[in-house]
């Protein structure tokens, strides 16, 4: 007999931006076949890109996905035995509703970056409330990052502390090509984001101003992504005559072929909770300068393979900037060793995988 479980991820398809997530949905149905468990997946809509074709996909259409999903259980009336959430608030009225019509056991994933000077005290009390009303109807919660795990018990109870679980991310490594030498003056950089506000490349801007002419001349930062603040970028760059310096070459969906072209990646975030872009990043031998903020202090170490610095201080990035590209400051380690060993795709589904088995499948 084939067990069933549900996935409900508000997660769009975009044949343009593939990334670990597609890769981690189609090795764990995969991993589930094979043995002898069947995935219902719910997305917002159905592509036919990559492995999705072997997915058996519920699109949601003009509902949301929550709404959805909410539907086919009524009408369909399926025996699940565990249902998972990717992408979806948690500890809203959506999960009470599952356990009205499922006796599964309810597992939630947050991949969810929270602001970097928390929630306003409104929205703090908000989620405690929630937290009191419908987190027991959760059975996991499980966090991208140990930061991750942390944040859900600030938002919604410490109480919760027993019921929670950290599972990292991970990439494809055997997809990322290798950087074999990394230059010590005068290394590339590049930025691999999308381009939105809290991403922090305006302060990268700001930083890059202050450096000397001497090094104004000759640094280059190719800028991969878009988003809806690129004019505004641009706009930057353009103000502070610094249009030598960054290039900014738009969507790319093979980053994993492009990043061992550089010496290191920069990634200024104001916000995070565990970053693909890092790992992926650290897998090609590219050392990571970024900020103390979400989970990237646990795949950063400062000094061994990358450096953080505080989030919004624009004077911080500059110095670094300037001792890595003067080559006062370098990562000399192979930056992919961590990345095998903690972060890849494998251990990612082997990890959620064994959910499924400490529920008794």
């Amino acid at each position: 007999m084939t067990n069933k479980i549900a996935i409900i991820c508000n997660y769009e398809l975009l044949p343009e931006r593939v990334g670990g997530m597609d890769y981690f949905f189609w090795d764990f149905d995969k991993k589930c076949k094979e043995n002898g468990i069947q995935i219902d997946w719910f997305f917002p809509n159905i592509s036919n890109h990559g492995n999705y074709p072997k997915l058996t996909i519920h699109e949601a259409g003009k509902l949301n996905v929550e709404n959805s999903f909410l539907q086919f259980l009524e009408q369909n009336k399926p025996n699940y035995s565990c249902i998972i959430t990717h992408f979806v608030e948690l500890c809203t009225p959506f999960f009470s509703k599952i356990k009205k019509l499922s006796k599964a056991e309810i597992i939630a994933v947050d991949h969810n970056p929270r602001p970097l000077h928390g929630y306003s005290l409104k929205k703090r009390i908000n989620k405690k409330v929630k937290g009191l009303f419908y987190a027991k109807y959760i059975d996991l919660f499980v966090g991208v990052s140990d930061y991750t795990v942390n944040e859900i018990l600030k938002d919604f109870g410490f109480h919760l502390k027993s019921k929670t679980k950290t599972i990292y991310n991970g990439v494809v490594i055997e997809k990322i090509l290798v950087r074999e030498n990394r230059n010590i003056v005068k290394p590339s950089f590049l930025v691999a984001s999308h381009l939105r506000e809290s991403k922090g490349i305006q302060d990268l801007i700001d930083a890059v101003s202050f450096l000397s002419e001497e090094i104004k001349d000759e640094i280059r930062i190719d800028v991969y992504g878009d988003g809806p603040y690129k004019n505004q970028l641009m706009e930057r760059v353009e103000q502070n005559s610094l249009g030598n310096c960054f290039s900014f070459k738009g969507s790319k969906a093979n980053l994993n072929e492009i990043f061992f072209l550089y010496d290191y990646m920069l990634q200024p975030t104001h916000m995070e909770c565990f970053s693909l872009s890092i790992l992926e990043s650290l897998a090609a031998n590219v050392p990571v300068i970024t900020t103390n903020v979400g989970g990237n202090t646990e795949a950063i170490a400062n000094g061994k393979n990358g450096y953080i610095f505080e989030a919004k201080n624009t004077k911080a990035l500059t110095q670094l900037l300037e001792d890595v590209y003067l080559g006062n400051k370098k990562i000399s380690i192979n930056t992919r060793e961590l990345i095998a060993n903690s972060f890849s795709l494998p251990k990612m589904i082997e990890d959620h995988f064994q959910l499924l088995n400490s529920n008794k499948f």
